[in-house]
């Protein structure tokens, strides 16, 4: 397997007791990566769009069964 790189785009869903609920924004055709994400509401502050990068190496898949 090749290492794979994708940023994933999030809008804000929703406030939470102590978190920020975003939805991933999909690609059309695509299954989602991610889907949601919760981040502290200390670091989103009043964020209303979200990117992460998502980075596989091979061999990082987990561990063997």
């Amino acid at each position: 397997m090749e290492k794979k790189t994708k940023t994933v785009q999030f809008e804000k869903e929703k406030d939470t007791k102590n978190t920020v609920k975003f939805a991933e924004v999909q690609t059309q055709g695509e299954a989602p990566i991610i889907g949601t994400l919760y981040v502290q509401k200390w670091f989103a502050g009043d964020a209303t769009k979200v990117k992460v990068t998502v980075e596989v190496e091979p061999g990082a898949a987990g561990p063997p069964r």
